[in-house]
């Protein structure tokens, strides 16, 4: 399998997280799921195999996808198709990065997952018939790099008070977050509507969904795991706080989670068969 991503400079990588490429991936399942990060996603297939999102209860498909596609930030777990031989170019922005490629409030994709066309017009496609024709991954990743540069607008990025607001709830425990936000020098209603125009979600969801990832990191491959030292150290009220919380974010219960092994799986994706 061929995995490679691109170092990125100034002014994107203050918005980028990161741009990957992959092919030939053989996954040993056919659907996966994946939980919520706080990031948006340009996505290209390059394979030429049709995606799907999937009813988390039933797992009959509910959306079909190919060439690119944007999925937004999800405030819950979503259930996608996983193929073999994958060929696809991602881009993944920061949490605060996505507004100055995008014509449009970040909100207005939330939980959602819909065709690049339709907020790029056919020159997305264009960009995806030029890294498919390219046989170079380095010059794959300058097509989207200068794709990306001719979209940036400065102006559409957040202010400097709301990143401020951003970086504290990113880097602190959610038992600060009313300290945080009391911060802002607006309203409370001011800073939600903020937010949800460069960030998608309001910062209290933001602050859990941070919170939960932390969680999914600390327990990754670890043989050993207390769930009520681990619900403590992350400021829950209580147990059942804590197991809703989980269950809400990727689906299983903590106990679930751990005797499939999720925890053994990469953070953020988690196989929900093993078809392949």
């Amino acid at each position: 399998m061929i995995f490679e991503t691109h170092i990125l400079e100034n002014p994107l990588i203050n918005y980028i997280e990161s741009i990957f490429y992959f092919k030939g991936f053989k996954p040993e399942h056919s659907i996966e799921r994946v939980v919520p990060t706080g990031h948006l996603f340009i996505i290209f297939e390059l394979d030429g195999l049709e995606r799907h999102t999937f009813d988390n209860k039933s797992l009959q498909p509910n959306g079909n996808y190919s060439k690119t596609w944007v999925s937004g930030i999800h405030k819950k777990y979503i259930s996608i198709s996983a193929h073999q031989d994958s060929e696809m170019f991602i881009i993944q922005f920061k949490t605060n990065g996505a507004s100055p490629f995008f014509d449009i409030p970040i909100s207005e994709l939330n939980n959602k997952v819909i065709s690049a066309e339709k907020l790029f017009g056919n020159g997305i496609l264009e960009v995806r018939n030029q890294i498919l024709k390219t046989e170079r991954t380095s010059e794959k990743f300058k097509i989207a790099e200068n794709w990306l540069l001719n979209k940036f607008n400065e102006n559409n990025a957040a202010p400097k008070e709301i990143q401020s607001i951003l970086e504290e709830i990113q880097s602190k425990p959610i038992s600060d977050s009313s300290a945080i936000i009391a911060l802002y020098p607006n309203s409370q209603k001011h800073l939600i509507h903020q937010f949800k125009k460069y960030f998608g979600l309001t910062p209290k969801v933001l602050h859990r969904i941070f919170r939960f990832n932390e969680i999914l990191k600390q327990i990754h491959n670890k043989q050993q795991l207390k769930w009520t030292d681990i619900a403590y150290e992350f400021g829950y009220a209580d147990q059942s706080h804590f197991i809703k919380e989980f269950k809400e974010f990727s689906g299983f219960n903590p106990q679930e989670f751990i005797n499939a092994d999720h925890h053994k799986n990469e953070p953020n994706f988690f196989p929900l068969d093993n078809e392949g």
